[in-house]
């Protein structure tokens, strides 16, 4: 097998439970390291077209800096991700009101799964191999009333690398009531290699012609709108930061880019983000099989993280690409829907792939 997993100790939670550090490594020199606590993809290693091999991601040296992720870093987010209005929505006629954790322009609504959502949870893990991979598989329970969602629900998450430089991750859940699922990574992206420099000359692509509108506090307003002739369009590569700043309404919510696309095609599993560093070289593909990508570009990153070797996460320095239902599609009927019964299966599964030109 030439992909290797190795397993160790990463440190304890205050309760004293152990977390375990997982790092898988191909022959290519793609490195994947992976924590129990959140399910985290807390690191991926990758070399530039010199080979020099750089963490292309945004995150933690230790446990104590993990316990105290504020901006989703590498995160497993769910039960549901991105927003929900008011913390807010019906299910078979009755209202459930969730946490709400976040208030975008002073509207309060529901972030990620709430204040202890999926990525605060120390998830079980075991060793996955197959002929031409090698993985770890996560799994964690989430019982009725949690973060006030309803049912019990068992969630699994398989994280796959392989040969040809491809970490592929599958998500899956049932449940024994009925409720609403939406889980995607939320992994911080830099392929610089340098989480000092700003993300602005990545270019990016993107297999989508429209994205949802959103009011001020970041919540679809139901309309998906052309972005041909906007600075949402990316359907030719184009530098994230070239019209970031644009006196456009919806950019002015998010100061920056901080939504979802509509994505082209079917649902099934298919490329729909391209992302390279000129400088480097680093190419990132991102293939999912869901309706939905957010893109944040961290406009909410302020210097106050200190992160991996001590640096202070700065304003705009990595990337997120989030594949996902659209955010607050429990209140909107003509979205993709987010509900899962009992008897049905869940399933997201995405990849990215990793390359040098």
């Amino acid at each position: 097998m030439a992909v290797s997993l190795t397993t160790s100790n990463f440190g304890r939670l205050p309760d004293g439970r152990p977390v375990k550090q997982h790092v898988l490594a191909n022959t290519r020199g793609v490195r994947v390291t992976l924590l129990d606590y959140g399910a985290t993809l807390a690191a991926v290693e990758t070399p530039d077209r010199d080979g020099r091999v750089a963490d292309i991601t945004h995150g933690y040296d230790d446990l104590e800096g993990w316990l105290g992720n504020q901006s989703y870093f590498g995160a497993m987010v769910g039960r549901f991700a991105n927003r929900i209005a008011a913390g807010a929505f019906s299910l078979e006629g009755k209202l459930h009101r969730l946490a709400t954790n976040n208030s975008p322009a002073g509207l309060p609504c529901h972030l990620h799964g709430g204040v202890a959502g999926f990525d605060k949870k120390l998830w079980s893990s075991r060793p996955l191999e197959k002929p031409a991979a090698r993985g770890v598989g996560f799994a964690y329970l989430s019982p009725d009333g949690e973060e006030a969602y309803p049912g019990n629900l068992s969630v699994e998450i398989d994280c796959w690398l392989d040969e040809k430089n491809e970490l592929t991750i599958a998500f899956r859940a049932t449940t024994d009531q009925t409720t609403i699922v939406n889980l995607t990574n939320h992994a911080y992206w830099n392929l610089t290699g340098d989480p000092r420099q700003p993300i602005a000359e990545h270019a990016l692509r993107l297999e989508a012609d429209k994205v949802l509108a959103v009011n001020a506090g970041l919540i679809p307003t139901g309309e998906q709108m052309p972005a041909a002739g906007t600075p949402f369009d990316f359907t030719q590569p184009r530098e994230i930061g070239r019209r970031i700043d644009e006196d456009d309404p919806l950019l002015k919510f998010g100061n920056g880019y901080d939504h979802c696309w509509v994505l082209r095609g079917a649902n099934g599993l298919r490329p729909v983000a391209w992302v390279r560093e000129p400088k480097s070289g680093r190419t990132l593909e991102l293939l999912t099989d869901q309706p939905g990508l957010q893109l944040y570009t961290g406009n909410f990153l302020d210097g106050t993280a200190r992160g991996k070797g001590g640096e202070y996460y700065q304003f705009r320095t990595a990337f997120c690409l989030e594949p996902q239902r659209f955010p607050d599609a429990p209140n909107h009927p003509g979205f993709a829907p987010a509900t899962l019964r009992p008897g049905e299966t869940y399933e997201h599964r995405m990849a990215y792939r990793f390359s040098v030109t």
